[in-house]
């Protein structure tokens, strides 16, 4: 019966030290290899986690790797160029998203958002940014989220 390990892993940058050394050496697998195959298949997330499935066949060796995206904030932190979110969300903002950078992050997270529309999911989107102290167009999330109920936005989904 085949094996899942589930870890989170620097995009790219996997080594064979903790979490993915441990999890891998009793299941007599080249580990080295393993980790140059999921670093390849999460470079383009380079400078953050990325959640990778491994799931392993222990009788002939064989594996199969599955790569999640990043968390949303993840993304966020990405696309403002800032290393971490506010420690304090309300009082301290730490950057500002327009709409359009908030659909390109809802898109990279498409199949992971409950959602079902680019409106839906970008709500989502604004959700995760009030709770990093990040603005949307120069204005608390909160305030976004009801002017989207409202209508305002409907033309930029």
């Amino acid at each position: 019966m085949a094996e899942t390990i589930e870890v989170l892993v620097d995009g790219g940058k996997a080594s064979a030290g903790p979490p993915l050394g441990p999890a891998l050496g009793p299941m007599g697998l080249n580990i080295m290899q393993v980790v140059k195959d999921i670093n390849e298949k999460t470079k383009a997330f380079a400078g953050m986690k990325v959640p990778v499935k491994l799931i392993i066949d222990p009788k002939t060796k064989k594996y199969e790797i599955s790569v999640g995206t990043p968390p949303a904030s993840a993304l966020i932190l990405k696309e403002l160029g800032i290393p971490k979110g506010s420690g304090n969300a309300r009082a301290d903002k730490v950057g500002n998203l327009t709409i359009e950078q908030v659909k390109k992050i809802a898109a990279m997270k498409e199949t992971s958002l409950l959602g079902n529309t680019v409106k839906a999911r970008s709500r989502e989107i604004i959700g995760t940014c009030a709770s990093m102290g990040v603005t949307i167009e120069g204005k608390e999330p909160v305030v976004i989220l009801k002017e989207i109920s409202e209508g305002k936005y409907d033309d930029s989904f």
